[in-house]
């Protein structure tokens, strides 16, 4: 997700939140820090000792939840509605098709080994559950350039563009300058010693690579100086560019992107697509997994829980029952599903705001690389398509898959509502904007948006609408059900793949802990509700 000057000031204003995992499965590594950090999962193999569980879903956290818990020995079925497992982890390959709800359709045409992640494309390295979980699968990974000084940046189409590498290095040269002078204008004698000022001065001067008199006049680091050396190089320039220039808002995105840890280095891709990961956990547990089943209702009973879903192989409606169920339905999409759940769950489900994403790709040749240098990273640009994020897997080959277009919130739902048509052009006239008589070359354009994709209806849930009050009720355990998936059990993560994966271990160490809490009490001769049900 990109980060606009808005979305830039909300994530520096979030914080962590709290909850813990208590009682029987402190011994098993699911401490009081599982709830938002959790701990290797430490479960016994015969912890489930065949009690069953439903698990509604098979993006990553329906795929972790049933991984886990097989190898823990619960009985495992997972339902999920697609012809596919993956949910909003989805990469578009030749020949797949986009259908929207309103009824609009695309087909991609890629060459063969071009693909399109639709949704998630990156991993940071401070994922580390599903970094391990590669590991673990054999998902090959490649490194991912998330950030390039060789892209560009036009915040104001009225002027030309310059370099990321320019923004950089000019907006910390400036500042660097405009502090050195107000240190030396003694402005800051009530906060620093004279020894502390002198070290200043010397890290400015480095820092901002300024003068020998302590002005900023242009850096190598930002390419001043160098001379046109590749068709796409912007011109040379001896003159910084303008503080005024650099203070624009839109800029800010650029400029911050990358120091944001979600969003700066090291990052991950697997080699051949963000679904080699989905399809690696499918390897292990397909035969727990029925695709084409879309779940009508939900009820549940004291002793278990009872699904009804529309089988679309046979067309009937079919019933399942289980010991106990993990839903990873998204949460506005459960809302609206046949449920017993209590009034204030369901009023909390009725409040759950799903986030909107667009994103717009095409098959190009590689100019960029070839005429720009640019070799990953993302461009800016003052327009409705917001960036172009150019490919870092298989550099220097002849074609590629360039996205040019990725947008968020509100600016994403009045994008995706424009005809496919319109759509691309605004994509083509964004990369027009930014490589002048290249989008000529584009070709084979794909737009996909989220909330218009049957069984998601959007990217994420959009955490800065959700009342804590709601996340905190909806976080629990209702009864023999659970609620799994992207932006519950916040782990500092945000709303990626990792936030479902920790998710989905934190209500497994949940559900371990009341069917061990259970099995103790029929050893007690407390209660004789039986755990081995078969679906």
């Amino acid at each position: 997700m990109t980060l606009t000057r808005r979305e830039a000031l909300s994530t520096l204003a979030t914080v962590g939140g709290e909850g813990a995992v208590t009682g029987a499965l402190a011994a098993l590594g699911l401490g009081p820090s599982a709830h938002r950090r959790p701990q290797p999962l430490k479960l016994a193999a015969n912890t489930g000792q065949g009690a069953s569980v439903l698990v509604l879903g098979a993006g990553i956290a329906g795929l972790v939840s049933a991984l886990e818990l097989t190898r823990a020995g619960f009985k495992v079925q997972v339902l999920e509605a697609r012809q596919r497992v993956g949910g909003r982890t989805w990469t578009l390959r030749d020949g797949d098709r986009v259908d929207y709800l309103d009824g609009r359709s695309q087909t991609a045409r890629l060459d063969p080994g071009l693909y399109f992640n639709a949704g998630p494309a990156r991993i940071p390295s401070q994922h580390r559950t599903l970094l391990d979980y590669c590991s673990e699968l054999g998902v090959p990974l490649e490194v991912l350039v998330n950030s390039s000084h060789g892209a560009h940046v036009r915040p104001d189409l009225q002027q030309p563009a310059f370099t990321v590498g320019q923004a950089v290095n000019d907006t910390r040269g400036h500042l660097a300058g405009l502090l050195a002078t107000a240190v030396r204008r003694d402005a800051l004698d009530d906060v620093l010693s004279h020894e502390e000022r002198t070290r200043l001065l010397a890290f400015l001067q480095v820092y901002g690579d300024l003068s020998q008199e302590l002005a900023y006049e242009g850096s190598l680091r930002a390419g001043h100086r160098e001379s046109q050396r590749h068709p796409g190089a912007l011109p040379g320039s001896l003159t910084p560019v303008s503080l005024d220039r650099l203070l624009h808002p839109e800029l800010w995105g650029a400029l911050l992107h990358s120091e944001f840890p979600e969003f700066s280095a090291t990052m991950f891709q697997p080699v051949g697509g963000m679904d080699r990961i989905t399809d690696a956990f499918y390897q292990r547990v397909r035969d727990h997994v029925q695709l084409g089943a879309e779940v009508r209702s939900l009820r549940q009973r004291d002793d278990g829980v009872a699904v009804t879903y529309h089988d679309h192989a046979s067309g009937l409606e079919q019933v399942v029952r289980a010991d106990y169920l993990i839903s990873t339905v998204p949460l506005p999409l459960l809302a609206r599903l046949d449920t017993d759940f209590s009034e204030p769950v369901k009023a909390a489900l009725q409040r759950v705001p799903n986030g909107q994403a667009t994103k717009v790709a095409w098959q190009s040749p590689r100019f960029w690389e070839s005429d720009y240098r640019i070799y990953g990273g993302l461009s800016w640009v003052e327009h409705p398509a917001r960036l172009l994020w150019y490919p870092s897997n298989d550099l220097n080959t002849r074609n590629g898959l360039l996205v040019a277009g990725y947008l968020t919130s509100d600016d994403a739902r009045e994008f995706g509502r424009q005809p496919l048509a319109t759509q691309y052009q605004a994509s083509r006239d964004a990369v027009e904007l930014l490589h002048p008589g290249y989008s000529q070359h584009l070709r084979h354009p794909l737009a996909v948006s989220w909330e218009q994709i049957r069984f998601s209806e959007g990217p994420w849930l959009a955490r800065d609408r959700f009342p804590a009050l709601d996340s905190a009720l909806l976080e629990k355990p209702h009864g023999r059900v659970y609620l799994a998936g992207d932006g519950l059990v916040q782990s500092g993560v945000g709303i990626w793949q990792e936030s479902a994966a920790n998710s989905a271990r934190h209500v497994i160490g949940l559900l371990a802990e009341q069917v061990i809490a259970q099995r103790q009490a029929v050893q007690a001769g407390l209660c004789t509700a039986p755990l081995n049900r078969t679906p």
